[in-house]
């Protein structure tokens, strides 16, 4: 069993994703634990009313709301839902909120069973409980004791197993899935898993997934005041769909809080790069003058994907690699030089004719004209040198032609001014 704990400071935010699940039948609301009468019987205002209350009587805690799940097996899909509420009550008594008001959703949108649990810290009397530190100090020590005494697969057996998440396993496909839904299941499997200290590095993660995160244009104003926004890419990695504010997920994932997990990841992030390190270097002792196709191959089936940055012409300017197995995303810079885009070129053959998959309208046009040239060296000699230099100065001169479009004049300064009617001389 594994548990997540995300503190907020909206109860209304937890309490209408997880009512939201349920309309969409994606959730099953399994009752909860300290309302006045059955929780099962109360509307969800009456829910919503009772969690302000006990709220209002420390107004000094802003973090005051907790959102819980407990995260089982895939092999533990044949849990009954009295079961999962036994475990959700023992986990919540064991983590110091026995006495807590706190209600229970079991959630069906994911590959594995699992369990959502909303409360709040503020106690009858107005004191709140401590949550610095609750994950290790209550959390851990549940989670292992309700593993022993409810036969539940240990979190460390999963970790063994070093699986992508199972939520998504598949890129997005635009129009298949609700929009925002789709996004949100990709952030919470990417944003809490991987350690990215850029946003540059978290879009190559999310766009493994056809998931971008954008800043807006420079010096738009979403750009200035911090904006972030979310939408889904197609294959090409072409923006599709409208796109939705951060501010508008549950998880609240805007460039405020990113900022935060990229000074932290900083610092705690960077120390399992030599899988990647490793891996590469296997490779390149292994085979010799590989493509890029069998350099992103090899590293896939370590659980490592390559993601290409290149330019207008296809040329690859830059690499990002993203372990899925250590959760760390980085630059090839970041990793040392003989992991940079330049040095990787040289250990292998990653822009070789493959590589250039688009040309400029100018490289085109040249390609043109080499041929036609080549065509032309072809006829008799006899003909050919005053033919080639004339046909070759026609097509140059069109490509050196520049076409120039009617510049736009206000109709303000066109239009004929009209005379001035002098006046008479007042009398």
């Amino acid at each position: 069993m594994v548990a997540v704990i995300k503190v907020s400071s909206s109860i209304n935010r937890i309490l209408n994703y997880n009512e939201n699940k349920v309309s969409q039948e994606k959730a099953v609301y399994l009752g909860g634990n300290n309302f006045p009468g059955e929780a099962a019987d109360l509307p969800y205002t009456a829910r919503l009313n009772y969690f302000t209350r006990r709220m209002e009587l420390n107004t000094n805690t802003k973090r005051n709301s907790l959102h819980i799940s407990l995260n089982f097996d895939t092999s533990e899909k044949g849990l009954s839902d009295k079961k999962m509420a036994e475990i959700a009550h023992s986990y919540m008594k064991e983590l110091g909120f026995g006495e807590q008001p706190y209600l229970m959703y079991r959630h069906h949108d994911a590959g594995h069973p699992h369990l959502h649990l909303v409360t709040t810290n503020i106690q009858v009397d107005g004191k709140r409980i401590d949550l610095h530190h609750l994950g290790i100090r209550k959390s851990e020590p549940a989670r292992k004791k309700l593993e022993e005494h409810f036969g539940l697969v240990r979190a460390e057996d999963r970790k063994n197993k070093k699986t992508l998440p199972e939520k998504i396993l598949r890129p997005i496909s635009y129009g298949k899935t609700e929009t925002r839904a789709a996004i949100q299941n990709v952030l919470e499997a990417v944003l809490d898993r991987y350690k990215y200290t850029s946003l540059h590095e978290l879009n190559a993660v999310l766009g493994i997934y056809n998931v971008s995160a954008e800043r807006g244009s420079e010096g738009s104003r979403m750009e200035r005041h911090k904006g972030l926004q979310y939408r889904i890419l197609d294959d090409s990695g072409q923006p599709v769909g409208v796109p939705i504010k951060a501010s508008l997920f549950y998880s609240r994932p805007t460039l405020q809080r990113l900022e935060g997990k990229f000074a932290r990841n900083k610092i705690t992030g960077k120390g399992q790069i030599l899988h990647i390190k490793n891996s590469i270097d296997r490779l390149e002792a292994k085979k010799k003058g590989a493509g890029i196709a069998d350099v992103e191959q090899a590293l896939a089936r370590e659980g490592i994907s390559l993601v290409t940055r290149r330019n207008s012409e296809g040329f690859i300017y830059g690499l990002t690699y993203v372990d899925h197995k250590m959760g760390v995303v980085c630059n090839g810079s970041s990793l040392g030089k003989p992991y940079s885009a330049k040095a990787m070129q040289e250990r292998f053959t990653l822009d070789a004719s493959a590589g250039q998959t688009r040309l400029s309208s100018l490289e085109l046009k040249e390609q043109r004209l080499n041929k036609i040239a080549y065509d032309l060296s072809l006829r008799d000699p006899e003909d050919s040198s005053s033919g080639i230099i004339r046909e070759i100065a026609k097509l140059l001169d069109k490509l050196m032609a520049m076409e120039r479009a009617p510049e736009y004049v206000s109709k303000h300064y066109t239009r004929k001014r009209k005379k001035r009617k002098r006046r008479g001389p007042l009398h």
